[in-house]
C-alpha cells in the first residue's frame, strides 16, 4: 500500500454540486462507475452514458444504495456507433435543461483490430472520434450550463507515438499500443485545442492520465502482461484511486485559468511534445470532422 500511495497525491474536497447535471461516458464500471459514485454523492443528477444496460443498471443500483442519491439515470451510448451517439445527444438535448459536466471517460485499450459501426480503427473511433462527435452534439447545452467543465480522460500513452496523419484509421498497418497511444494523444490535443476555441463562454476543458489502474481495460492484453499487473499491482491505482484526477478536474475551483492543461495525480502534468503542438491539433481538428461529416469551426 506504501508503494501505491506515493504515487496518488492525498486530495478530498467538500464542493457540493446540488443543482448540478453531470454525464458521464462508461459510467457502469472501473473509474467511470466511482467517478458516477462521488459526484453523485455530492448530490449531482448523474446521466451514465453506456453500451451494456445491464451491467450499468448494476452499477447505477450499487450507486444509489451507497449515495442515497435517486437522481440517477441511464442513457443508452455506443460510442462505437454514429448513430447511437447522436440519437443519445438528440435525447439529451431534448430531457436535459443543462449540462454542467461532461466527462468523457469510456474508452478500449489496445484491442484487437477491429472498426467501429461507420468504418474508423476501434480506439480511434471510441476514445476519440466518438467524444468528439458526442462533444460537438451537446455543447451548444453546455454553453448554455456555464460555468460548465468537459474532462476528457486521456493517458500517459500520449506519449508513445505520433499521429499517423497519413494513416490515422490504421489500414495500412495495425500496432495495438501506438494505436492506443495515437488514441490517447488525439484526446489531449483535442482538450487543448477545443479550450481555446471556448475561451470566453464559461465553459473549461481539461484533459487527464488518471494512473495505471486495476481494471477491465487490461482484458485484450495477453496473458503474460495480465498477470505482470496482477503482481505489480502494489504499484498501481485501485478504481477509487484512478478516479480521483478525474473527480478533481470536475470539481476543484479555480481551474478555469488552466484550461486546456494536462493533469496527473491531481495536479497540472506536463505532457508530450507533440501533445503541445498547436499545428498538430488543428490537423487532427480539421481530419476530425472530415472523418465525422461534420463542420466544427
Amino acid at each position: 500500500m506504501y508503494c501505491r500511495s506515493v504515487c496518488c497525491n492525498a486530495w478530498s474536497s467538500e464542493e457540493r454540486l446540488d443543482g448540478k447535471t453531470v454525464i458521464i461516458t462508461g459510467a457502469n464500471t472501473g473509474i467511470g462507475k466511482e467517478t458516477a459514485r462521488d459526484l453523485a454523492r455530492r448530490g449531482a443528477r448523474i446521466v451514465m452514458a453506456c453500451r451494456d444496460l445491464e451491467r450499468a443498471e448494476e452499477a447505477r443500483t450499487d450507486i444509489l444504495e451507497d449515495t442515497g442519491n435517486e437522481n440517477v439515470v441511464i442513457r443508452k451510448l455506443d460510442l462505437s456507433d454514429t448513430k447511437s451517439i447522436k440519437a443519445f445527444a438528440e435525447l439529451i438535448n431534448k430531457e436535459e435543461k443543462q449540462v454542467n459536466i461532461l466527462i468523457n471517460n469510456a474508452g478500449v485499450m489496445m484491442c484487437p483490430y477491429s472498426k467501429t459501426a461507420d468504418g474508423f480503427e476501434m480506439q480511434l473511433g471510441v476514445n476519440h472520434l466518438g467524444h468528439f462527435l458526442l462533444t460537438y452534439l451537446l455543447l451548444d447545452l453546455i454553453k448554455r450550463s456555464a460555468p460548465a467543465r468537459i474532462v476528457v480522460v486521456a493517458s500517459v500513452a500520449h506519449t508513445w507515438t505520433g499521429l499517423r496523419l497519413d494513416d490515422i484509421n490504421s489500414e495500412s498497418s495495425y500496432d495495438t499500443m501506438k494505436a492506443y497511444g495515437q488514441s490517447k494523444l488525439a484526446n489531449v490535443l483535442f482538450a487543448r485545442s477545443l479550450a481555446k476555441q471556448l475561451q470566453g463562454t464559461g465553459v473549461s476543458v481539461f484533459s487527464l492520465h488518471p494512473g495505471v489502474v486495476q481494471s477491465d481495460l487490461w482484458r485484450h492484453q495477453h496473458q503474460c502482461i495480465q498477470v505482470a499487473v496482477k503482481i505489480f499491482r502494489v504499484f498501481t491505482k485501485t478504481t477509487l484511486e484512478g478516479a480521483q484526477t478525474t473527480i478533481y478536474c470536475a470539481v476543484q475551483s479555480g481551474l478555469d485559468s488552466q484550461s486546456g492543461g494536462y493533469f496527473s495525480d491531481c495536479a497540472p502534468a506536463g505532457c508530450s511534445r507533440l501533445a503541445s503542438d498547436d499545428d498538430l491539433a488543428q490537423k487532427l481538428w480539421e481530419i476530425s470532422c472530415n472523418m465525422l461529416g461534420i463542420t466544427w469551426q
